[in-house]
């Protein structure tokens, strides 16, 4: 293959597609905005699926050295009541089929198989234009630029490279997280501690949520979720000092009056300050018309609201377009339309998925559905 790679973006989805394509002797750059690895936390915990997120990291000759970043434990799942009251309860007895994982962690393993220099950090996008014949330009905020022969966002939501192929643009889901960490949970937060138990914990109410998770070294890693226009959630200053963090914590909290002290402690006792997450989703179903020298991976591709699809779908389609191309070496339009042709349907369907969860998750029949669901699998 004679054609030069661009990828824009080092997440999940444009390192696996870097990855497979050298596994395959294709060579690839991938600029990213960020300036360096650790320039932030890369969130928290991945339940990687046997159909989709595990195949990829097969395809990208990474099976092994995954298995070894398994935390093992973290697939057991917990449902309360907003007063506390356990009404499911699944310990991890090891064959599940969902292994969790830390984000970072298997982020740090695809960057490390990668050759050195794959990746350019601290390039961050300020325009992309077609210059004809499926070629593209990239222009970089520090005055430099690209010419590629094969452009591919894996962008993320806000995607440099979609209006390329798409004038669709993320749109508010009504519903935001905000997100706190406890540390040392098990020694300095006990009764929260208790209240998660081994793995993920689910405490839903019509509307909004607790959800909670327990990560490395005794870390336990919340999302509480409300249901509410930007404008409510715009009126609290999320980024002030410590004392503003506190009553940012507190002004959500107060959604949560009556709900057991222990599950509201994961908010109000949280050791990092409260950090808003706005949930965007792209329409359902987004296609387009096949744009020589160009497509999309991940949630450049199909955002949707988090539904523990996001990031298996990120490796599988960095993995089904590398394949793609490596089947196709000497016809690229054809390898981008059999990639295109997999995934719209294959986004569509997990959005639906999504959103089906999100209704039990947060719906008129919570919890009760969320148990009901869980106990028939």
């Amino acid at each position: 293959m004679t054609t030069d790679i661009t990828i824009i973006g080092a997440g999940l989805a444009g390192l696996t597609f870097a990855r497979v394509l050298h596994v395959h002797g294709i060579p690839a750059t991938v600029h990213e905005a960020e300036a360096s690895a650790g320039a932030r936390s890369q969130g928290g915990m991945l339940d990687i699926h046997e159909d989709n997120g595990q195949p990829a990291l097969e395809a990208a000759g990474l099976t092994d050295a995954f298995r070894g970043l398994v935390l093992e434990g973290r697939q057991a799942i917990r449902v309360l009541d907003p007063d506390g009251t356990v009404l499911f309860d699944r310990a991890d007895d090891g064959t599940g089929g969902r292994p969790e994982v830390q984000r970072g962690e298997l982020r740090q393993l695809l960057l490390d198989s990668l050759p050195p220099g794959t990746v350019r950090w601290g390039h961050k996008v300020s325009g992309v234009r077609s210059l004809g014949g499926g070629r593209h330009e990239v222009a970089f905020t520090d005055g430099t630029s690209v010419d590629t022969g094969l452009l591919v966002g894996a962008d993320g939501a806000w995607s440099r490279v979609r209006p390329l192929l798409t004038d669709a643009r993320p749109e508010y889901t009504g519903r935001s997280f905000v997100e706190t960490y406890l540390f040392d949970s098990d020694t300095r937060h006990p009764a929260a501690s208790k209240a998660v138990g081994g793995g993920s914990m689910f405490a839903l109410a019509p509307g909004r949520g607790i959800q909670a998770h327990r990560e490395k070294g005794d870390t336990l890693h919340t999302y509480v979720a409300l249901t509410r226009p930007r404008d409510w959630f715009d009126a609290i200053d999320f980024s002030g000092p410590e004392a503003d963090a506190g009553s940012a914590a507190a002004r959500v909290a107060r959604e949560f009056d009556g709900w057991a002290p222990e599950l509201t402690a994961l908010l109000t006792d949280s050791d990092s300050g409260p950090v808003l997450r706005p949930l965007y989703a792209l329409p359902a179903g987004l296609s387009w018309d096949r744009v020589p020298g160009v497509t999309l991976v991940g949630d450049a591709a199909h955002l949707a609201a988090p539904n523990g699809e996001g990031a298996n779908l990120a490796l599988y389609d960095g993995a089904e377009l590398g394949l793609a191309l490596a089947a196709h070496p000497d016809d690229v339009e054809a390898a981008l339309t059999a990639y295109e042709r997999a995934m719209f349907p294959r986004g569509a369907r997990a959005a639906e998925e999504g959103a089906q969860l999100h209704d039990l998750l947060f719906g008129e029949d919570t919890p009760h559905g969320l148990v009901t669901a869980f106990a028939d699998h």
